[in-house]
């Protein structure tokens, strides 16, 4: 039985280790491609990685549990293992992470009154019910019973959040009541409250920054004491949301601050390779305006997206080799890039005649959110006639998220996002002769940082007023995006109106590619049934990155909802990125 401790250093079966990791999360990454990102770890110099456990991807609907596919953690765990490598899990039910959420289940926010992150009895009464499950998986995995993984990590910045102790104490115990045997830790920015708020009895104390190393090293020196320092996050990039600019980091400063940092203690580099927000789960932010993440999880690190060496990654490994031994690591596989050219679109299909085929409709008065008719992604639409209107002037959506595109008569007459969901909008006078009403709201995803997080339900919430008055009787189709199978093709999308687009395509030898959106608005991409992500028209992403697991030799399609009715008559894959 192997023993690692926590004492003045790290130390396993009694040696003393420096542990020199990389971050790296299983769920953004295919699980064809796992052993390839983790011999590239190794071939650095790292002896560790380490993953957070996104709560909402194994549990994506209350009691469903999965860890299958890209969720099979254990599988992971065990081939980082196979390569010698040491795992930290941080399983806290808050990840951050710049995931959707935080990595919380949307489901939480079905529940009038829900508080996050502190000793509300519902929300713990759900963690209990979630380790439960996930402790069966991963407490096998741990150096104690023979596996890789030699210590986890309580919560995620607590610090940053709140001071409920009482909490953090609450999810120590339950931790080891569910059979975690190795030490504990906990991580948060190494200032003031949040260093202070976010420690736990008997777990050590690690430091996330992203610069001033031997700084930061100082000032946690003085707060923990004669215990080990760990940069548990070293950021080394940053992530980009929509409409910003994307973000590189300055290497020099990097490379100069990754030394500082081993010649004092211990790092886990923040991200290794940040790999993709496949599908929703890109988180977003939320300072004054909604700042939703971008689909590519890039973030500057020392592999790209699609797992290719860069320069940081050669500049890191000649640091790294004045501290270890560099391993000789002989690579698996041989991952290509391939441009395939432009293919032609091969049908369409209108979005307001295929409602029925996409969704079960939901009869009610005044509008719900998604959450309460348990849908947790994608879009929702409500639809009502206005028998009563003659002409609509006005219109305010109450406690809507995020984005609203609204259609009177099938017909486009008002886009609103964000802050502009809170105000009443005056419109050109518009003859509603009998007329329909459609408001199409697309879930951006969910804010993953500050207290805003409780108030994360998607769709609209609260009444829709119609020149001032507030109207009832609406039909709500959910619209996760999930099957796309049962979409009639027949009935050919509208000009300038949300709609899917067909792409039927031969290819001989499946290599990973990226798909140009040059010329499209804004929507999703689903390639061989797979939702790879978001893309829009405002960047700073222009291409999405298509692995080549998800191709087949011969026939593929890929299909675009798009939302805005901003075409083109072609897509093209290149074998590069476009930014």
């Amino acid at each position: 039985m192997n023993k690692f401790e926590i004492t003045d250093d790290f130390y396993l079966d009694g040696k003393r280790i420096k542990i020199i990791s990389g971050g790296m999360h299983y769920f953004r990454i295919l699980p064809e491609y796992w052993r390839d990102r983790l011999e590239k770890l190794k071939a650095l110099g790292c002896n560790t990685v380490e993953t957070y456990i996104p709560w909402n991807l194994h549990e994506k609907h209350k009691g469903s549990f999965d860890f299958s596919g890209i969720l099979d953690i254990a599988k992971y765990v065990r081939m980082a293992q196979e390569l010698e490598l040491m795992v930290i899990l941080r399983p806290s039910p808050y990840i951050c992470a710049e995931w959707e959420f935080g990595g919380l289940p949307y489901w939480l926010l079905k529940e009038d009154g829900m508080k996050l992150r502190c000793m509300y009895e519902p929300y713990i009464e759900h963690i209990r019910e979630y380790y439960k499950v996930l402790f069966e998986i991963i407490s096998p995995l741990q150096v104690t019973k023979g596996g890789p993984v030699i210590f986890m990590q309580v919560e995620n910045e607590y610090g940053y959040y709140g001071d409920d102790g009482a909490y953090m104490e609450f999810l120590k115990n339950l931790m080891v009541e569910y059979g975690c045997e190795v030490p504990l830790v906990t991580s948060d920015g190494p200032w003031d409250e949040s260093f202070k708020y976010g420690k736990v009895e008997g777990a050590l104390q690690t430091g996330n920054f992203g610069s001033k190393g031997k700084a930061q090293f100082d000032i946690m020196r003085k707060k923990i004491g004669n215990k080990p320092l760990m940069c548990m996050e070293f950021w080394v990039g940053w992530f980009d949301y929509w409409g910003g600019e994307h973000h590189v980091g300055d290497l020099e400063e990097h490379v100069k601050d990754l030394d500082e940092l081993l010649s004092e203690g211990h790092v886990n580099i923040y991200m290794f390779e940040g790999g993709t927000n496949f599908g929703f789960m890109n988180g977003a932010n939320y300072y004054g305006k909604l700042e939703p993440d971008v689909t590519s999880y890039d973030y500057d690190a020392l592999l790209t997206e699609d797992g290719q060496i860069t320069d940081k990654y050669r500049a890191f490994q000649k640091v790294i080799g004045k501290y270890t031994v560099l391993p000789k690591v002989s690579p698996g596989s041989t991952i290509e890039r391939k441009a395939y050219g432009k293919f032609e679109v091969t049908r369409t299909a209108d979005l307001f005649h295929n409602l029925t085929n996409l969704a079960v409709p939901v009869e009610t008065p005044y509008p719900v959110c998604m959450e309460k008719l348990n849908q947790g992604y994608g879009y929702i639409l409500y639809e009502s006639s206005l028998t009563e209107l003659n002409c609509l002037e006005k219109i305010r959506l109450w406690k809507a998220n995020d984005r609203a595109n609204i259609f009177l008569n099938e017909r486009p007459v008002l886009t609103l996002y964000d802050r502009e969901l809170l105000c009443e909008h005056e419109l050109e006078p518009v003859t509603c002769a009998a007329g329909k009403l459609d408001i199409l709201v697309e879930n951006m995803g969910r804010v993953n940082f500050t207290p805003i997080m409780e108030e994360q339900r998607k769709g609209i919430d609260g009444p829709v007023q119609l020149n001032g008055c507030i109207h009832y009787g609406w039909t709500i189709y959910t619209l996760p995006m999930e099957d796309l199978t049962k979409v009639d093709f027949s009935l050919p999308a509208g000009e300038g109106l949300p709609g899917f687009y067909e792409f039927q395509f031969e290819i001989d030898d499946p290599a990973d590619t990226f798909l140009d959106i040059s010329g499209w608005g804004k929507g999703i991409v689903l390639v061989n049934h797979f939702n790879i992500g978001r893309f829009w028209e405002v960047g700073p992403q222009k291409t999405l990155y298509v692995p080549a697991p998800l191709l087949k030799r011969g026939a593929n399609t890929v299909i675009i909802f798009e939302t805005e009715g901003k075409v083109s008559d072609t897509i093209q894959f290149c074998d590069e990125p476009k930014l």
